[in-house]
């Protein structure tokens, strides 16, 4: 009982850390590469601009792009803080022009994208944690 009302140790968070990397990322990865190499960009295109999200010729590849390549960022925890922060502009434009004016629960509903947007503000300002590509290269700089 004890361990659910401590403090947790640097390795929990590093745990933690890296589970919720892992697990958003690759919720990023599947979306990217679904808009990518199912829909591919003329579909994204046109389905962004069916949604009236502006300038859809550049939002919907752009989308495309940020999502799939965020997520292998993520999953490695490689340029975790950048794609996190982009992945979390992503969602804040999901729920703005898409999800908000459905209301909050699913299946059209803000909720998943707001998980996913606090979930990459917390990467964001947490950082990778040390199970990661941006933690071995930061202690092999500081190491020559």
């Amino acid at each position: 009982m004890r361990f659910f009302m401590t403090t947790p140790t640097a390795r929990q968070v590093d745990v933690g850390l890296a589970i919720l990397r892992i697990a958003v990322g690759i919720v990023f990865l599947a979306h990217g590469g679904q808009k990518l190499f199912q829909f591919g960009l003329g579909g994204v295109t046109e389905g962004f601009g069916q949604m009236g999200i502006p300038f859809p010729g550049l939002t919907g590849p752009l989308v495309a792009i940020v999502e799939f390549f965020g997520g292998i960022a993520l999953v490695l925890g490689l340029a975790t803080r950048l794609a996190a922060l982009f992945l979390a502009v992503n969602m804040l434009g999901a729920m703005l022009f898409v999800h908000l004016p459905a209301g909050f629960f699913l299946p059209a509903g803000v909720e998943f994208a707001l998980s996913l947007f606090a979930a990459n503000l917390a990467l964001f300002f947490m950082g990778p944690g040390d199970f990661s590509l941006d933690h071995t290269i930061s202690r092999r700089q500081t190491a020559v």
